[in-house]
Parts: structure tokens; C-alpha cells; sequence
């Protein structure tokens, strides 16, 4: 039986057991099943491996996506630029392999670790079909891991961003320092932070929500609720909005397309 899972601590509820689980079903995928693997330090990456031999793939979640990076033998390039790994794929080695593995990862073992974020594609193939020509510099509110995919596709994509946070971060933004202007000259904001996450409905991000105008898209990471607060007050605005449930979908299908390659990378 082919082993999957997700890492991180604390593991509370999980998106992605109740997603593997729905598909392994409705595609007839019996060799495989997807289990939580509650890991409250990375160093215990190893032991963890050792203990599942079937393992092929793992999801990572807070708060692992950027210490799990010096334990991988291989990091995607978006994935190394970003400064964080959402998804691993454990790959068979020959010992000889295994013994000149990269300059990464754990030593003395017989698989490789590759390393992924799937946040990466699926955050740019959810927000490019909304994207218009004037969408060209955007707010990016709050700076903390999930940011760090949203920051690379929009380099990716030529789109120049400020980020907005509460405490003072190099050249960031202030939210306390937010003005109608600053709205009014970025196009695009996106919440990456929690605020608003059921069951606090009644939370969002402190910004000029009365400056917005039906050319602005607002996307909120945010997928529970379906129409968070953030959301809600913008498309009152007239704004285009969309949530997170797609990137979601799309980066857990990418990271099934991941564990299931033939090919090695280099």
C-alpha cells in the first residue's frame, strides 16, 4: 500500500485527508491512502521516514514549509526561491546514489527527498484568468509563509507589489499607515493572512475598504468561509473577489501529478 500524508503540528483538521480520501475512492485508487502525521519538530523528519517505509509523498503545513527545506535532497527552483516547501516526494535511490545525494537533505538513506510548492501553481493558475491590464501593482497583506508563494508568482508575472503588515518589516507598509491612495493605486490586494478564518467570521484585514472601485480584484487565501468579511466588503465596492478553494484544489492535484512522475529530477 502507497502511503501519502501531511506534516505539521498542530494537525486539527485537515483539507487534504478529506480530499485524498474522496478521491482515492471515486477514481478506484485502492493502493493508496493518505493518513496525518502530527510532527511537532522537523528533526523528527527522519524517524518519521524510517518508521513509514511505504511512504511516497508528504504535504507540509505550518509550522514546517521552511525549516523542512535543509532536510530535502532536491528543491524545485519556485520552490527554493520562495523559501518554502509545501510538498515532498519521496523517491527510491540506489545506495550509490543515496551516498552522493546533493548537498542537502538527511544522510545514510536509501530515498530522496524532493522538494515543491504547489501553492506556487496553484495560486497563479486560479488568479491569471481574472487578471486584467490594469491589475499591475498589488497590495500583499500580511508577510508570512503563505505569502512567500504569492510573492514568487507575482514576480513570476511582472506585477509589482507592496507588502502590508502590522509590525515594521523593512520597506513594508503599516496597516495603521494604509490611505485611500494606496488603494486606489493597487488594483489587486490579497489577504494572506487568517483573518476572517470561520469561526472568527466577524474579522478582516484594517484597510480603506471605501477607496475600492469595481476595478479592483481582492483575493482572499481564505477559503472557510466561502465569502469571508474581506471579500464581502469588496465586492459591496463592486470589486471582483475570489477566494482560496480553487488554489487549493489545484495545488493538491498538482501535488498528486508530483508523487506520481516517472521521471528523477536532476
Amino acid at each position: 500500500m502507497k502511503q501519502y500524508g501531511l506534516i505539521g503540528f498542530p494537525l486539527t483538521h485537515s483539507f487534504s485527508k478529506k480530499y485524498f480520501t474522496e478521491k482515492f475512492q471515486k477514481e478506484h485508487i485502492t493502493d493508496s491512502e493518505y493518513e496525518l502525521y502530527p510532527l511537532e519538530h522537523i528533526k523528527d523528519l527522519q524517524d518519521l521516514l524510517d518508521l513509514h517505509p511505504d511512504l511516497c509523498g508528504l504535504n507540509v503545513t505550518v509550522p514546517h514549509k521552511i525549516e523542512v527545506l535543509k532536510y530535502l535532497d532536491w528543491i524545485e527552483p519556485d520552490a527554493r526561491t520562495a523559501g518554502a516547501v509545501n510538498c515532498i516526494r519521496i523517491a527510491a535511490e540506489s545506495p550509490v546514489e543515496a551516498a552522493f545525494s546533493g548537498e542537502l537533505g538527511i544522510r545514510g538513506h536509501d530515498f530522496r527527498l524532493e522538494g515543491f510548492n504547489t501553492d506556487i501553481y496553484g495560486f497563479e493558475m486560479s488568479l491569471t484568468p481574472l487578471l486584467k491590464d490594469h491589475h499591475d501593482e498589488a497590495l500583499v497583506l500580511g508577510d508570512g509563509g503563505a505569502a512567500k508563494a504569492v510573492k514568487c508568482v507575482l514576480d513570476n508575472l511582472g506585477i509589482m507589489y507592496k507588502i502590508v503588515t502590522r509590525r515594521p518589516m523593512g520597506n513594508n507598509l503599516l496597516f495603521k499607515d494604509l490611505k485611500p491612495r494606496h488603494i486606489r493605486q493597487h488594483k489587486l490586494i490579497i489577504n494572506t493572512t487568517p483573518l476572517g478564518t470561520s469561526p472568527n467570521v466577524d474579522e478582516c484585514p484594517t484597510i480603506p475598504y471605501n477607496a475600492i472601485t469595481e476595478d479592483h480584484l481582492l483575493y482572499d487565501l481564505v477559503y472557510n468561509p466561502e465569502k469571508t468579511l474581506f471579500l464581502k466588503k469588496g465586492e459591496e465596492q463592486g470589486a471582483v473577489i475570489k477566494n482560496g478553494y480553487e488554489m487549493l484544489i489545484l495545488q493538491a492535484e498538482k501535488g498528486w501529478e508530483i508523487w506520481t512522475a516517472k521521471e528523477k529530477h536532476p
